[in-house]
């Protein structure tokens, strides 16, 4: 499981992962404790987007929550597809 960290200003390219990003997401692996699958965390100017699969909605929130807590920006959008 990995968490891609693209962050993205007015610019629209990803810019490569920094410290912070990296311990960001340790962070979060160590939370989901694997519940994810695929995970992907993109980090914008104003808030996340979280990308990747898992089979409960539970497990869906705990990722949410997680990325919310660690970085105080909104979520713009919870793609983890619960299947």
């Amino acid at each position: 499981m990995m968490i891609q960290l693209l962050t993205a200003g007015p610019q629209t390219t990803p810019q490569k992962s920094s410290g912070q990003e990296e311990r960001l997401e340790a962070q979060v692996l160590r939370r989901v404790g694997g519940r994810v699958r695929d995970l992907r965390v993109l980090v914008r100017h104003n808030g996340i987007i979280l990308r990747g699969r898992c089979t409960t909605y539970h497990a869906k929130q705990i990722a949410q929550h997680t990325a919310m807590e660690l970085t105080g920006l909104p979520i713009l959008a919870n793609d983890i597809e619960v299947f």
